[in-house]
């Protein structure tokens, strides 16, 4: 026999606080992922504080060190620019000083390496015969990608 919704749905702060530690040891998160969940799990504003502010005591909460891994992340796996990544933090309403200390974790010739080889490797994969749509493509790539337009042009300009 099924249990009525209304018994499955309570959740207590203890059970909450238990749920939200996991769910943070699990991975980084920011505080606007984790207040989103509470909410999710029915959480009243005082409860939701309260979960909050002992997730930041122990530890399991801590923006700058998951603006940072954010950061690192999204450069090394999906290749995104400065652009992308700044968007993407503020977005997650990380501060400001946490996003310029998380875009010190990308090392400046890594960061240029990184990009020469994503743009040569997409002009590869460009099927496109006429120049100017050649260009247009992998510029359009490249700036959705987050990287920088001063960049982005001047490697256009020397690739094609």
């Amino acid at each position: 026999m099924a249990l009525p919704n209304k018994q499955k749905n309570h959740v207590t702060v203890q059970e909450a606080t238990k749920k939200l530690e996991s769910y943070c040891a699990y991975q980084e998160r920011c505080h606007q992922e984790v207040v989103q969940k509470l909410r999710q799990m029915r959480m009243i504003p005082e409860a939701i504080d309260h979960i909050v502010t002992h997730l930041i005591k122990e530890n399991y909460l801590n923006e700058e060190r998951f603006a940072k891994s954010y950061a690192r992340g999204k450069f090394t796996v999906k290749k995104w620019g400065k652009n992308r990544i700044v968007n993407e933090l503020k977005r997650r309403q990380i501060s400001r000083f946490n996003i310029k200390s998380a875009l010190k974790e990308i090392d400046g010739e890594e960061y240029l390496n990184t990009f020469d080889k994503l743009a040569e490797k997409r002009l590869a994969q460009i099927k496109e015969t006429h120049p100017q749509k050649r260009k247009r493509k992998l510029a359009d790539y490249l700036l959705y990608r987050g990287w920088e337009s001063e960049l982005v042009y001047q490697k256009v300009k020397e690739l094609i």
